[in-house]
């Protein structure tokens, strides 16, 4: 017995070549953001337009606008996956390494959180925003939730007593004074290479390390000096 359905029944309920027409809505919008984040990877932020995209996947801008209002909205909507990506990244570092003392572990997130934007998406998250209002907006909202993130993670660490205004203070210079030299080192303002920046910014992090976690104590030098 045929039991095909009739033609032209697939498209009624909603499906076509066996996906379902929110599927394809969500795989046109997942190529919508990858050619975005393409285009801006190789020209930056400033070349992403709806035209070159719409031709890069194929689409007519009837598609385009389907899913977003214009480009800002695709840009915000970029960066947010990238943030994601990036965030999810640092926590996996940090959940894997548990064992270890919190510098440690801290000496591994930075040392991933400097390859992740020398090899991968991360890289748009460091260049040159200036001009796009909603990319300054990202910016500084993803400083805060940096800032949040470093602070939750490390709380168990803390020493007793630290002041919570002093120390959202100090790893708000660390993760901004951190994420401006990385913007310098991408956008060649400073010339150096990458286990140079992993060095210094690892140093700088033990100083502040030093201040708020409850660290154990040095050995006493035994050389008599």
């Amino acid at each position: 017995m045929d039991v095909r359905a009739p033609a032209g029944q697939g498209r009624r309920s909603g499906t076509w070549g066996g996906r379902t027409q929110e599927e394809r809505r969500a795989e046109r919008r997942r190529r919508i953001i990858a050619a975005a984040l393409d285009i801006w990877l190789e020209n930056g932020w400033a070349a992403v337009t709806m035209r070159g995209i719409c031709n890069r996947v194929g689409l007519n801008d009837r598609y385009f606008y389907e899913h977003f209002a214009d480009r800002d909205e695709l840009l915000a909507a970029v960066w947010d996956e990238v943030c994601f990506e990036v965030f999810g990244e640092l926590s996996a570092v940090v959940a894997e390494n548990l064992a270890l003392p919190p510098l440690e572990i801290l000496h591994l997130a930075i040392a991933r959180a400097v390859a992740l934007q020398s090899d991968g998406p991360a890289r748009i998250l460091f260049g040159n925003h200036a001009g796009s209002r909603i990319l300054e907006e990202r910016r500084k909202s993803t400083l805060t939730e940096a800032t949040d993130l470093l602070i939750a993670t490390g709380r168990p660490y803390l020493r007793p007593g630290v002041d919570e205004s002093d120390l959202r203070m100090g790893v708000l210079m660390g993760i901004g004074g951190f994420t401006e030299l990385l913007t310098a080192w991408r956008t060649g303002t400073i010339d150096t290479d990458t286990d140079r920046i992993i060095d210094h910014v690892t140093r700088t992090a033990d100083l502040l390390g030093a201040r708020y976690l409850a660290l154990p104590d040095r050995p006493a030098d035994q050389s008599g000096a």
